[in-house]
């Protein structure tokens, strides 16, 4: 007879948490290791459309949840609580408010960066598919706001921050 934690309902949901968000940072590793060789140049193309549709996942997310997206803090903190849900409690971070209009999540920590460098890829890899997130989440729950990216661990700076401020519109001068 063996002991342990054979029934899932035995299984405390915090673990349950990890394991499932620790393969759901892996995956994105495997893949690319697996397909890049054999698919070359047109990979970053397709796993793109991958994150595009991960993008629509967290818009959903956020609004089943009905998380706040009136202003850029609340777009900062919507977001923040949306990746942790899709990435895991490994991923850690913070927002600062810098304006009236203007929010910074400072990303500390992220799983899939992590994994990432545990699998001997490096941050070049990995960028893109935060990116293809993180751009498309924020305009499409609320389309008054972007994002830009100020620093990247994936390029080597100690932390991400991501700027979510109020979209500038274009001036438009008569003649």
């Amino acid at each position: 007879m063996t002991t342990g934690l054979s029934d899932l309902k035995s299984i405390p949901d915090d673990i349950k948490w990890r394991l499932a968000a620790e393969c759901a940072a892996r995956i994105p590793a495997l893949y690319d290791v697996a397909f890049r060789k054999v698919i070359g140049e047109r990979y970053d193309e397709i796993e793109r459309e991958i994150w595009i549709e991960l993008s629509s996942m967290a818009v959903t997310t956020a609004r089943d949840l009905g998380l706040p997206v009136k202003n850029s803090h609340d777009l900062a903190e919507s977001m923040r609580t949306v990746m942790t849900i899709l990435f895991g409690p490994d991923c850690r971070s913070e927002t600062i408010d810098v304006s009236e209009d203007g929010s910074v999540i400072l990303i500390k920590r992220c799983p899939f960066l992590d994994t990432g460098y545990r699998m001997g890829m490096n941050g070049e890899q990995t960028f893109p598919r935060c990116m293809a997130l993180t751009l498309l989440t924020v305009p499409s729950l609320n389309k008054e706001y972007m994002t830009r990216y100020v620093r990247s661990m994936c390029t080597g700076d100690r932390q991400c921050e991501i700027k979510i401020s109020r979209e500038k519109k274009p001036e438009i001068t008569g003649n």
